[in-house]
């Protein structure tokens, strides 16, 4: 009786005459991965330790495609690669760490000043930094629609009473709410009608006056007074 050298194994299936034919593959003749037994990651994959991470997922999806109908060649090669994913994500959050640190300690040996203005700053939730960033975008849309019939002068009321109140629901204290207000108000004013007139006339909009511009450079500060400040 003649023994076969060869066993079939299904792989995949194949459309023919209006239906699916098993196709088959003699299973001797699988690719085995040459690199089985590698116990290095990189090297099994064929990547240099510096490769970067895209460079990791393109060694894998490229070994696979020639091996993955042999089992232990294909298992071989995603543990290599889930182990170098892991471990460029264990080296991103340690780069995160340390850029924080280094932060840290540069805040630590500034100056008492910058100490002391930076003691005044806070970076809020995302959330919390769109909804008044749409706010103050929103007072800048509607003083540039209401441009050609009137000033900004209610617009720019509604901010500053709405930059009040987000700073007093912070801090809690009136006083200091009102002082930041005004004075995110006042600074945005001045800075407006220093920075506006340099701006080529070609850029702004005929309709658009100098008291509009300057309202917006407000808005900005306001925002950013309300939003960033303690």
């Amino acid at each position: 009786m003649r023994i076969p050298n060869c066993f079939p194994a299904l792989v995949g299936l194949e459309w023919c005459s209006g239906s699916y034919h098993p196709v088959l593959t003699c299973a001797g003749n699988v690719p085995k991965f040459p690199r089985l037994n590698v116990w290095d990651p990189y090297k099994r994959l064929g990547i240099s330790k510096y490769a970067s991470e895209e460079e990791i997922w393109d060694s894998r999806n490229y070994l696979l495609d020639q091996y993955a109908m042999h089992e232990r060649s294909a298992e071989a090669i995603e543990a290599a690669f889930e182990k170098l994913l892991m471990q460029s994500f264990i080296n991103r959050k340690k780069t995160k760490i340390n850029l924080k640190s280094k932060l840290k300690n540069k805040i630590e040996e500034s100056p008492d000043w910058i100490k002391n203005l930076i003691s005044f700053v806070e970076v809020p939730p995302t959330v919390i930094i769109l909804r008044r960033l749409f706010l103050f975008a929103f007072m800048a849309g509607w003083s540039i629609m209401n441009s050609s019939e009137s000033g900004p002068a209610f617009q720019v009321a509604i901010s500053l009473a709405a930059c009040i109140f987000f700073l007093h629901d912070k801090s809690k204290s009136l006083p200091r709410a009102s002082i930041i207000g005004f004075g995110s108000l006042v600074g945005g004013w001045i800075c407006g009608s220093l920075l506006v007139p340099m701006i080529p006339s070609v850029l702004v909009h005929p309709t658009w006056t100098l008291e509009l511009l300057t309202s917006l450079v407000a808005y900005v500060f306001m925002f950013f007074g309300c939003t960033f400040l303690k």
